[in-house]
């Protein structure tokens, strides 16, 4: 990986100039020595773009650039070694801007030995360059350089997902291929006894030829969400765990999977309750073995007996899968893109809708049409290419550049490998391109969000910048990532947090860090027998649960060289087993597995930056943690056995990250506060021990962006709480104040000195200017905090994010509203009694002289108002797009709403449509309701409700049963007409005379915050609570 050379070799030239600078060569003895090595240095960095080139394909090269990075990787420990010996002794108080590795060099117990490995490291220097000349390397100067005109950037296998892009689809091909796939899905087909309820078909091509979007087109398709009212999207990929895909299937027909066991017997009798009777479409996609298909799934759905007309999708690179599956034949076949849809598709990459370069771009259509025919007609290709003359100026010189590069005919590449791909990694910058090939290494099965990529491209070295803003910078190499289409959001996550990369992409990262990167799937021969063990750096090991055998720990020893360790599972773990042999270690990821035994040695890590245990046995961590000083994140979350936090992690003065939240710990030693580095603090304890308070400690954490304060009850006096300093806090932009008193239902008696005592705590938390999210839990005061009310100073101006969240002796609100709010995208209210009314007076800008000072608002507005049971008011918003609605039964006033577009209604003791249904016309309308109600909505135009909803464009109403929540609907579009209902004509007649059948999911009404499609165990609050908690 040459791009992680680079930016090696870029540290190490740094370090060396700030010792030439305070002569500290002259103290080693070795002046010479090390003027020379960064005179090497430079040289080596000039032709690592040539390298860069020539490694991906040619031998020779490859083991120079192997030899390199090796000695590169050396100098970092050397550097290390050197900080350590620096930070044992202390800064001198005469040395102004502290630089530990000056520090250690003027020691004379540690030069002579410093000295001699740094010597040592310039000869095995020496030899590299001498060895460069046989490979005639040219001199292409920096990576900027390369890039000329380029334009400044602003300040596994994919998991695909049901939800649909559109932002990609160009021309009328894939309209038709939609069609004639869904007419074939729909239609009656004759077939043998056995499957007649089950058919398959299968749509087949290349990678990167549209088959995963052609299939969620289909399954976002109207006539598709009409005739199968249940609806499966499994993404299989290329080595499926049999016992999570059975898993995700369950969930995904809205079953309970976690009621069952993990064996698969188990798991297929949950998967036949939750299918039985009901007419279903599960598309599978990216299917690399039709066992997946004859093994684990076809049983189960046959054995459910589902209704007739269930259908199976099927997405394959390979004719052998869908023969295996015994798709209908003639499969389809996606064809390449026409050279006008690809030109199209092209120009939406590079300047967008609209953009006026639109006409500059038409002016260099020749060449663009000549990229397209190298791109052989891929869409995949087409959208690379697109991200990368992106982010190059328009101009023709640059265009010819990318057209006549001479890696489109590179022809050493494995077969499958994408030539655009590769030229679009070419032209990364050279900190992308080790953040771009660490993305690929990721495991395929698991959600990693940005924060944490970001959290590991610092620990690895990959972002460079002021260490006051690295987590910026490193957001910004991953927004660049998407721009070049690289990375995909996930459209199921809001604000990109979330991304997936396409399996073409995925496989040329891999291909090209295949020296130094093992991905490994639960067998132990495949993490010991593959690649030379001394030359892997990162270990990636998904445990599967399906595998007779767990992996042994014992069997990863053999990778001595490892720099990062990545495992999601169970290991089998012995005892003696520990981290002794994995000194290098700079990342250890470890989730939902077993730590617990491991936890102690810990401290063999002296150059450990990164630590997450999400989710493990843990119960303990080490007292003497204070010695891995490198800890800059260290991850906890999810850890319930765990009760409490060393005292030597207040020694930790490189940590940037602590995350506690979900586990038992109550309490932080004292000293805390000393961690003045920190940047993220989720799950903060609120404790008293005295005259004492954990809120003090956080006084001097002025670096802090993301905070997360719990069990606000404990806190006994405000002045504890001014001690916290939260205004002073300029760069924090997530708050979360948690009470656990209020949470959940539990409507117990509160003392007024209580009340006013937690009112008095929060109104001494005024978060400052600078806050985006703002979430507020369990609040048992009587009045919302002074600094939310439309007089207070300090007006929450940047706010996108509101929520309030279980607030029920909450009896008084401000008088005459919030604060300003002029940036709220997102307002959530969940439980909140005294709300009666929510308009421009409630939320913002109500003093305003200027009417027009509500265009301020955010231009998506989103509200989602949950059980709140006084509530009789939503009007004059005229920025509203998204409004739901969950069991608020005293709403009657909804007006002066123009821009909404989406409005979802749940209340299962609904007995009628509102009457101010008459007033609003969103394009769609969503009902959850009793059943007596959709009965009678089910008489279409006799029944007395068809007058309030058929001005609506799309309604979809649903009802059911505690088993199967949406077992009916109607479903109706006005333009063009379309009716439906799956209850039958006599029940209809009868609709008055039907017992109601009440119904409460614990799930529904916040998965209802998920938008298009609500699947009540698929789509859960997380999907949409990383807005408020990461």
């Amino acid at each position: 990986m040459a791009g992680v050379l680079d930016a090696l070799a870029s540290y190490v030239q740094n370090m060396l100039t700030e010792i030439a600078k305070e002569e500290v060569h002259i103290l080693l003895g070795v002046t010479g020595e090390i003027g020379n090595m960064g005179v090497k240095l430079g040289d080596l960095k000039n032709f690592l773009v040539d390298a860069d080139r020539r490694n991906i394909t040619d031998l020779s090269v490859q083991a120079w650039v192997k030899d390199l990075r090796r000695a590169m990787y050396e100098a970092t420990d050397i550097l290390d070694l050197c900080q350590l010996k620096a930070m044992e002794k202390g800064p001198s108080q005469d040395m102004g801007c502290f630089n530990p590795l000056l520090f250690c060099m003027r020691n004379p117990l540690h030069a002579h030995d410093i000295g001699k490995r740094i010597k040592n490291l310039n000869e095995r220097l020496d030899d590299i360059k001498a060895r460069s000349v046989s490979y005639e390397f040219i001199d292409l100067g920096s990576y900027e350089d390369r890039g000329g005109n380029m334009v400044s950037p602003s300040s596994g296998t994919r998991e695909t997902s049901w939800a649909l892009d559109e932002s990609g689809l160009v021309g009328e091909k894939i309209e038709e291929d939609t069609r004639n796939l869904v007419q074939m899905l729909t239609q009656e087909y004759q077939t043998n006894q056995e499957y007649r309820n089950i058919m398959v078909f299968a749509i087949v091509g290349v990678g990167g030829i549209g088959k995963t979007t052609l299939a969620q087109k289909i399954f976002n398709n109207e006539i598709i969400q009409q005739e199968f009212p249940k609806k499966l999207w499994l993404s299989v990929n290329q080595e499926p765990n049999e016992t999570e895909i059975l898993r995700r299937a369950i969930i995904e027909a809205g079953g309970n999977h976690l009621a069952t066991g993990n064996t698969k017997a188990a798991l297929e009798r949950a998967l036949i309750e939750a299918l039985k009777g009901h007419k279903i479409l599960l598309i599978m996609d990216d299917v690399w073995d039709h066992r997946i298909w004859v093994g684990v799934l076809r049983t189960p759905l046959v054995n459910a007996i589902v209704a007739h007309g269930s259908r199976v999708l099927v997405t394959t690179r390979h004719d052998t899968v869908a023969r295996g599956m015994l798709a209908k034949k003639p499969y389809h076949r996606v064809s390449k893109l026409e050279y006008e849809d690809a030109w199209l598709l092209l120009k939406k990459q590079v300047v967008g809708n609209g953009n006026d370069d639109e006409q500059k771009v038409d002016v260099l259509r020749d060449i663009g049409m000549g990229i397209i025919a190298k791109c052989d007609g891929l869409p995949l290709a087409v959208k690379v290419m697109g991200g990368l003359l992106h982010h190059r100026k328009i101009l023709r010189s640059d265009w010819e550049k990318v057209l006549n590069d001479s890696i489109w005919s590179v022809s050493q590449m494995p077969e499958e490998l994408s030539n655009a791909v590769y030229l679009s990694y070419q032209y990364l910058n050279p900190n992308l391109k080790p953040c771009f090939l660490h993305y690929a290494l990721l495991p395929k099965s698991t959600v990693f969000w940005k924060s944490t990529i970001v959290a590991m491209w610092i620990s690895e070295g990959y972002v460079h910048g002021n260490s006051y803003n690295l987590e910026a910078v490193g957001e910004d190499y991953y927004n660049q990532l998407i721009a070049r289409n690289l990375i995909e959001p996930n459209e199921r996550y809001a604000d990109q947090v979330v991304c997936n990369m396409h399996d073409v992409v995925r496989s040329f990262a891999q291909y090209v860090a295949r020296d130094e990167a093992l991905i490994a799937c639960g067998s132990e021969t495949s993490v010991t027998d593959k690649h030379n063990s001394q030359n892997v750096i990162q270990l990636t090991l998904e445990a599967k649960e399906s595998e007779s055998k767990e992996v042994e720990w014992s069997s990863l020893q053999v990778h001595r060289s490892l720099r990062t360790l990545i495992i999601v599972g169970q290991m089998k773990i012995n005892p003696g087993d520990s981290f002794s042999s994995f000194s290098s270690l700079r990342v250890v990821h470890i989730e939902d597995g077993n730590f617990n035994a491991l936890s102690e040695s810990l401290i063999h890590l002296k150059h450990l930056r990164y630590l997450s245990i999400r989710s493990t046995d843990t119960s303990r961590l080490p007292e003497n943690i204070a010695k891995i000083k490198f800890l800059e994140h260290i991850d906890l979350t999810g850890c319930e056995d765990l009760v409490k936090l060393p005292s030597g992690i207040v020694k930790l003065q490189q940590l940037r990250y602590l995350g506690l939240y979900c586990t038992s710990i109550n309490n932080i030693p004292k000293g805390f506060g000393r961690l003045t580095n920190l940047r993220t603090l989720d799950g903060f304890p609120a404790h008293v021990d005295g005259d004492w308070c954990s809120l003090e400690e956080l006084g001097p954490l002025d670096q802090l962006m993301h905070l997360q304060i719990r069990g606000l009850e404990h806190v006994s006096s405000s002045s504890f709480a001014i001690k916290a300093r939260l205004p002073e806090k300029v760069r924090l932009t997530y708050l979360l104040l948690n009470c656990t008193i209020g949470d959940g239902d539990d409507h117990r008696l509160v003392k007024e000195e209580e009340q006013q005592q937690i009112m008095n705590v929060f109104d001494e938390l005024c978060p400052p200017s600078s806050l985006e999210n703002l979430v507020i839990e369990g609040y048992f005061g009587r009045q919302l905090p002074s600094w939310m009310t439309s007089t207070s100073i300090a007006p929450l101006g940047r706010l996108r994010i509101l929520g309030l969240d279980d607030l029920p002796f909450c009896t008084e609100l401000p008088n005459n509203g919030l604060c300003q709010l002029p940036n709220l995208e997102l307002l959530q209210i969940k439980r909140a009694p005294a709300i009666k009314h929510i308009g421009p007076e409630y939320l913002l800008l109500h003093h305003h002289e200027n009417p027009r000072a509500m265009e301020n608002i955010g231009s998506d507005l989103k509200i989602q108002v949950i059980k709140c049971p006084n509530l009789e008011r939503i009007n004059n918003l005229p920025r509203l797009h998204n409004l739901y609605v969950i069991i608020c039964p005293k709403l009657k006033v909804l007006e002066g709403l123009p821009a909404l577009q989406r409005l979802v209604l749940e209340d299962y003791g609904m007995e009628t449509l509102p009457r101010y249904l008459h007033g609003v016309n969103p394009r769609h309308l969503q009902i959850d309701c009793s059943l007596s109600l959709l009965t009678c909505i089910a008489a279409g135009k006799s029944s007395p409700e068809w007058g309030k909803f058929n001005h609506i464009q799309q309604v979809k109403a649903y009802s059911g049963d505690k088993d199967s929540p949406r077992k009916w609907h109607v479903l109706y579009t006005r333009e063009p007409f379309f009716f439906e209902t799956n209850i039958s004509r006599s029940a209809i007649g009868e609709g008055n005379e039907l017992t109601m059948q009440l119904l409460h999911h614990p799930g529904t009404a916040l998965c209802l915050l998920t938008g298009e499609y609500v699947r009540l165990e698929r789509i859960r609050w997380l999907d949409y609570a990383h807005m408020l908690t990461n």
